[in-house]
Formats: C-alpha cells, sequence, structure tokens
C-alpha cells in the first residue's frame, strides 16, 4: 500500500508496499459503544507518501504495524473534556496483484485483501480501565483498482469494502470488529514537480460510507479522509535509495450519526481531526523490497481523541 510506501515509479524494479489503500479497522473507534463517534474506520496517514503510484506487475505481499495512542479527548471547540489511554495496535498482511495487460487508455488494474490482527485498550484517568480487546479484525479488500501515469503523474481510482469478521458485540468492551460494513471509494495522486521524477507531491482521498451497525441499529456518521505528503529520493547507492519528507492527514465526520437512543446533540456532533509528521522509506529496488517509517502527531481535533501515530512497513514483490 502506498501509505507504506510505494516504490517512486522511477525506481528499477520499483513496487509497492501493497497496503495499498486498504487498512480499515474498526479499533479506530472506541472498543466499546460510546454516545459520540470517535473516529472512522480507515488508519490515517497509511497512504500519505506515494499515493498515485501503481506497483510493477505481479504479486506483492507488506506487512504494515500500526500504533496509535491517543491521551486527550477534545471536544467540540477543541477544548480537552478528559484525560486518559486509548492505545490500539494494528498489524496488516496485504497481498496486492498487478495485472500486465493495459485497459482504458493505458491503465494497470489491480486487486488487493487484507487480513489484520488488532489490539485495543481504552482507560480513563478518573475511571481506570474501560475496555480491551484483541485478535482478527475486519477483513478488508480491493476488488477494484486502476492506475495510468504519465510523465510528470501518477493516478489511481479505487474501490474497497471492508466486512464486518472481526468479534464485534454490542455493549461489550472487548470488541475488535466495527460491526458494520464501510464502502469506500478512493483516489490517489502523485506529482513530480521535478525532471528527475525525484521530488514528489502526493494526495489521497478516501470516502467512507457505512452502514448500520448489528444488533445495535446505530449508523455511523460518514467519513472524509485525506493523506498527503512532500518528498525527495536521495540515490545512496545504486542498489540502495532513501525517500523522505513531510507528511500530514486530515479526517472529518460529515453526516451525523443515527439510530435508536441517540439525543439531537449526539446526532449533530461532528468529529475532526489532523496531523503532521514526518516519513522515510528505504528502497532496494534490486531485491525489489522496501522498508518504512512514518511519525505523525496530532495538531488539532474536535469531539475526538488526539494523539499520535507510527507506522512500520515492510513489502516485497514476487
Amino acid at each position: 500500500m502506498r501509505g507504506p510506501g510505494f516504490l517512486p515509479r522511477h525506481l528499477v524494479g520499483g513496487h509497492s508496499n501493497a497496503a495499498i489503500l486498504l487498512g480499515f479497522i474498526a479499533a479506530a473507534v472506541a472498543p466499546a459503544p460510546a454516545p459520540a463517534q470517535v473516529r472512522g474506520v480507515y488508519p490515517s496517514g497509511m497512504n500519505a507518501t506515494n499515493a498515485g503510484v501503481t506497483p510493477d506487475p505481479g504479486l506483492t505481499y507488506s506487512n504494515l504495524f500500526i500504533f496509535n495512542s491517543r491521551d486527550e479527548l477534545r471536544g467540540p471547540e477543541g477544548e480537552l473534556v478528559a484525560t486518559g489511554e486509548h492505545a490500539v495496535m494494528i498489524d496488516l498482511n496485504t497481498l496486492a496483484w498487478v495485472s500486465r495487460n493495459q485497459v482504458l487508455g493505458g491503465a494497470r488494474f489491480s486487486a488487493t485483501a487484507t487480513f489484520l490482527f488488532s489490539n485495543n485498550s481504552l482507560a480513563s484517568d478518573a475511571v481506570g480501565p474501560l475496555g480491551s480487546g484483541g485478535g482478527f479484525g475486519d477483513f478488508f479488500c480491493q476488488p477494484f483498482i486502476l492506475g495510468w501515469q504519465t510523465r510528470r503523474a501518477s493516478f489511481r481510482l479505487a474501490y474497497g469494502v471492508l466486512a464486518p469478521t472481526g468479534r464485534f458485540e454490542a455493549g461489550a468492551s472487548d470488541n475488535v470488529g466495527s460491526g458494520y460494513w464501510t464502502h469506500a471509494p478512493s483516489s490517489g495522486l502523485t506529482f513530480y514537480p521535478t525532471s528527475d521524477e525525484r521530488t514528489a507531491l502526493s494526495a489521497f482521498v478516501m470516502y467512507e460510507l457505512h452502514g448500520t451497525q448489528q444488533d445495535t441499529g446505530i449508523h455511523p456518521g460518514e467519513t472524509l479522509d485525506l493523506d498527503y505528503s512532500l518528498t525527495r529520493t536521495l540515490r545512496l547507492r545504486e542498489s540502495l535509495q532513501l525517500q523522505v519528507g513531510l507528511i500530514g492527514y486530515s479526517q472529518w465526520q460529515t453526516t451525523g450519526k443515527t439510530g435508536p437512543g441517540l439525543t439531537a446533540e449526539e446526532s449533530g456532533a461532528r468529529y475532526s481531526v489532523s496531523a503532521v509528521g514526518v516519513a522515510v522509506n528505504l528502497m532496494l529496488p534490486a531485491q525489489k523490497a522496501s522498508l518504512g517509517l512514518k511519525y505523525l502527531t496530532e495538531v488539532r481535533s474536535r469531539s475526538t481523541f488526539q494523539g499520535l501515530s507510527l507506522q512500520i512497513s515492510a513489502a516485497i514483490r514476487f
């Protein structure tokens, strides 16, 4: 997946980190039902770099480990409401396949499947532990991805779906699944402003269309996700290259949460969050492999938790 560090297209043997657009996780929301919606299901920032790049034809395996730690709950105006600890660890295992044939004006067709495991916990400084859970999470697949490239830009369109395969029970404090389906159309663009194509501007956009949660009848608000970056690739040796840069993300709840038992105030609440950080991708074209690291700190939150995200990735193309 790009987020974890797709190789820039100009690299010999370039390939993707294959974590592509995928990587949803129900643990991105609070582990137990709460009146306010905490986050969407997309792990923000994972597609910040090389968002428009399609990997070379063939099969790629990637692993992405994400650690999110949030210790402040912010209110509608950004005010501090409570302190505690919301920790989420996600391990995403992704297989990505890219066709050798081209369609629709030179686009390459690809598809991905992601299996993930998660462990999460939520605690309040005032009342102590509120819940925790671990295990196999929701399953994400992208059966339809199209990628185009020109001399100075790469562009991707994709459709993904998150299936609620993770454990979920209304009222339980150890859930690892969302309990609802999510449809996820997305697109990514990478533009190379310099003739050597080593400076890259990337942007990734996804819209989450959530279904109704089983057992509760609650329909979470829809979510808009944006990841972005400015990077530069350095040639350390012929077989070793380093991509470094600034990254960021934003996420907004665009519609109200609806369902039985919710007040007008709860349905009308909207969360938002923004973060900035750095990314480092180490690329070994001859070995068809890459390693990546991202660190982001959240600087503006409304009606949600605020903290940091650490993401470590590795990928190999067969």
